[in-house]
């Protein structure tokens, strides 16, 4: 590694030193807000199926939590799932001074056993739409999740206005049990978890075969008529006044599915991701990934005697989900009567183009908001997105590195300095990109599975590359990428192969917007920069559930012995069970 240069260190410090005084500023008025949560499951026919869900306190998706910049949030979970542990990750919030509240189980913490009570006590540092969800094997499927928005401190303008907001939650929705499509993607040969049954917009869909949706006047087939139970909501509503200005904080918490969303008839205006201001953007449809949130403006200027469609697509797959259709109303309409257009289809699943290039154009930050991004990186890592055949079984992996969780979570081995509760030997950095061949899929024998870990200087810059390449189904598929306790510039999108001596020269710096969460398109790469200035560990991963179940994550230490004392109660198990 080269030796880190001295300004860029400084300019880190600075950025944080800035960061630190604006908490400040909005502490004198924090509030503390107390949530008390039982996990449990339920019975729910959130698309007219019923099935068991993950609920909290009966419901799911759960409450959406609302705090201002500067409070503190504390939840205490009790875990009465009947034979389930369970942990809960706090999306977006970079969790400063509090890392063994990252609630990822085997990296901040042990998970909380059925029957346990944890408590998650946090400041939300900075204004803008997150979420809250599982961190546990792939229980985010079951329905554990909401959203979290945090709003600007009184007398803070923000660079947009509107009237009102309304929060829009997008998922998808399995019948089959999360621990059938867990160890459908254990066993070998390998069984997918498949495509979801239906999307859900707020908790709300409907679920039917796929070819019934595209029938133009309803269908003969059985399968096409059967009786909606009684638990059945109708669609999610969303009321509007004519003339008045909408935001919409738009979420995907999917666990597969990219998505398009789009509100008929209505262009948006893109003004806020992951919780930075952008450059407004007006589109026609929003292309949301899982871990992404926007915001958008939304004017309430069409006809206003008739109600209109709010539709949730599925692209980047072949679309076998029947796509989610929420009602826009406005006032004085019948909010049950449905629009008289025919339903949208949505724009082709497999057209890549306008997806990289809104992408793009979302990448950079608002004129007035633009937060200076170091020139030059300490450390760069050049990461191989590839699935591998490992040890009898398909794993997704990174630079041949498929990521196993330990036992005792990284970040009381590494405080309390237990040797052997982790891989120590260093992950690689990079991989043979002059000659490795991203169109085709990596030799059947290759790689490793570990629980290794990439060690970062405190307050050094570093980039990371994503290269994306075919699976072993020789398709290529779209990666979403969510960074724990940090945010990050994004400075590029390229096609086909990363070359650092030929693309480096194409990072935005700028004027580029900062994120959490990042898609990686089909064959392409993606680069971004990030300050390691957090204290802790952090994982970095592909939020596709079945994915990062699969080992497609990397972790990353920094400053761990800057952290303060750890709770006891993230400890309990592994090697942990013993410590003082």
């Amino acid at each position: 590694m080269p030796p880190l240069r001295r300004p860029l260190r400084m300019l880190a410090a600075v950025l944080l030193l800035l960061c630190s005084l604006a908490a400040l500023s909005v502490s004198a008025e924090a509030k503390v807000h107390h949530h008390t949560w039982d996990i449990a499951y339920r019975y729910k026919t959130l698309d007219c199926v019923e099935k068991l869900a993950v609920t909290i306190n009966g419901e799911s998706p759960g409450p959406t939590i609302h705090a201002t910049q500067g409070d503190t949030i504390v939840v205490t979970v009790h875990n009465k799932l009947e034979t389930e542990n369970t942990g809960i990750h706090w999306h977006g919030i970079r969790q400063i001074r509090s890392p063994w509240a990252d609630g990822v189980v085997g990296v901040t913490q042990c998970p909380i056993l059925p029957g346990d009570t944890f408590t998650y006590r946090f400041v939300v540092d900075r204004p803008g739409t997150y979420f809250y969800h599982a961190h546990y094997g792939m229980q985010r499927v079951a329905g554990l999740d909401g959203m979290l928005v945090v709003s600007a401190p009184d007398g803070v303008a923000e660079p947009f206005t509107y009237d009102e907001e309304r929060t829009v939650l997008l998922m998808d929705w399995w019948h089959k049990s999360v621990y059938e499509q867990a160890v459908g993607l254990a066993s070998d040969p390998l069984k997918f978890v498949g495509e979801p049954q239906s999307l859900l917009i707020n908790g709300r869909g409907v679920f039917e075969p796929f070819h019934c949706s595209r029938a133009p006047n309803g269908s003969s087939d059985a399968a096409c008529n059967v009786p909606r139970p009684a638990g059945c909501a109708p669609p999610t509503l969303f009321t509007a006044v004519p003339g008045k200005t909408y935001r919409l904080r738009v979420g995907s918490l999917t666990s597969l599915s990219a998505l398009n969303f789009a509100i008929e008839g209505h262009s948006m205006t893109v003004v806020e991701a992951d919780g930075y201001y952008v450059r407004p953007v007006v589109v026609d449809s929003l292309f949301i990934y899982s871990g992404e949130s926007y915001s958008v403006l939304v004017k309430a200027d069409q006809d206003p005697s008739r109600n209109y469609w709010a539709a949730s697509h599925v692209v980047a797959r072949e679309r076998n989900t029947t796509s989610a259709m929420a009602i826009l109303s406005y006032a004085g309409n019948d909010p049950r009567a449905p629009p008289p257009t025919p339903r949208p289809e949505g724009p082709a699943w497999d057209d890549v183009r306008p997806r990289v290039e809104q992408s793009r154009s979302l990448a950079v930050a608002h004129p007035d908001h633009v937060l200076p991004v170091p020139p030059r990186a300490d450390r760069a890592l050049l990461l191989l997105n590839t699935q591998n055949r490992i040890g009898g079984h398909t794993k997704w992996a990174i630079n041949g590195v498929s990521l196993a969780f330990p036992s005792t979570p990284y970040l009381v081995s590494m405080k309390r300095g237990l040797q052997g509760a982790y891989d120590a030997r260093p992950p690689p950095e990079t991989y043979d990109y002059r000659s490795y061949d991203i169109a085709k899929p990596p030799p059947a024998a290759n790689g490793t599975v570990a629980s290794a870990v990439y060690r970062l200087a405190l307050g050094s810059v570093v980039d990371l590359v994503l290269q994306n390449t075919v699976a072993l189904n020789n398709r290529s598929e779209t990666h979403p990428w969510h960074l724990h306790g940090h945010d990050f510039w994004v400075l590029a999108y390229g096609d086909g192969k990363f070359d650092p001596e030929r693309d480096t020269a194409r990072f935005n710096l700028r004027d580029p917007v900062m994120k959490n969460t990042v898609a990686l398109h089909p064959k392409g790469w993606t680069a971004v920069r990030f300050v390691a200035d957090n204290p802790g560990v952090w994982l970095f991963h592909c939020h596709i559930e079945a994915h990062v179940y699969m080992g497609m994550a990397v972790v990353f230490e920094e400053g761990v012995d800057k952290v303060g004392r750890l709770p006891k109660s993230i400890m309990g198990c592994g090697r942990s069970r013993t410590l003082p």
